[in-house]
């Protein structure tokens, strides 16, 4: 079972409980298997700080297992102290949803993340990258998103999706993805932030080396926002290992909880 680190509150802790008192880890598959692909330095460790691998197009290759270092962004998008204007029915509901203590949140229902507290998330995701198209493959949940970088734009005419749809396009090295169309049951993170039908999410990722990825991450929604606001999430590589088999056990544990 991986274990995050770095956690500091006891909102968090919460959080994360719920997080895995749903899901049943399996232990014996692929967690120390040698990435023969990976620059090594002479003691034979991943070298993090190599160049960034390119695909034959000459475009940034995302392609590995990535997580951000901790939980803070998958608890609260709002952990770096940026300013969040709600209009008065998303501040209503994130408080209620603050006070009691998240515990409706989708994943207490065995449903899975969205884009953006999958972005946060600290747990795996293995991006897939070919030149039409960016997949990532989600190890909560067993659940994945494409990415559309063939020069699609986003359908006209959207069905309210879990992770809605997403088209990139490339600014030199840095990918950015619109997505739109998320169904507004989804959460912006496990502490409650809320969004309506309009929701726009524009990320942009930049592989700085082998090691490191930037993720500057939007939310551009007026009918729960007075403006748009800005997250600035680092994710690291999790070389050596593959992802574990996690599924939610049927909300076993949900008649159990109780809020604050």
């Amino acid at each position: 079972m991986r274990i995050p680190f770095g956690r500091s509150s006891f909102r968090l802790c919460c959080l994360l409980f719920c997080l895995t008192a749903f899901t049943v880890p399996a232990r014996a598959q692929w967690l120390h298997y040698p990435d023969p692909r990976a620059p090594r330095t002479a003691d034979g460790k991943i070298n993090l700080t190599a160049p960034a691998p390119r695909l034959a197009n000459g475009t940034p290759d995302f392609s590995g297992i990535w997580g951000a270092p901790d939980g803070k962004y998958l608890a609260n998008l709002g952990a770096d102290g940026i300013e969040i204007l709600m209009q008065p029915w998303a501040s209503q509901l994130y408080k209620e949803r603050q006070d009691s203590n998240s515990k409706d949140s989708p994943s207490s229902h065995c449903l899975p993340h969205s884009v953006t507290d999958f972005d946060g998330h600290f747990t795996p995701r293995k991006i897939i990258q070919q030149p039409d198209v960016m997949v990532m493959l989600f190890e909560s949940s067993h659940v994945y998103r494409q990415i559309f970088t063939d020069g699609r734009p986003l359908p006209e005419e959207r069905e309210p999706a879990w992770f809605g749809y997403s088209v990139g396009k490339w600014e030199g090295d840095v990918l950015v993805v619109d997505t739109a169309g998320i169904h507004e049951e989804t959460w912006l993170d496990d502490g409650g932030h809320p969004h309506s039908d309009a929701l726009h999410i524009i990320e942009r990722f930049r592989r700085k080396d082998f090691g490191h990825m930037e993720l500057e991450l939007t939310i551009d929604d007026p009918k729960a926002y007075v403006k748009p606001w800005t997250v600035h999430i680092p994710w690291n590589l999790m070389p050596d290992t593959d992802l574990l088999d996690w599924v939610c056990l049927n909300e076993k544990d949900r008649p159990h909880m109780v809020g604050k």
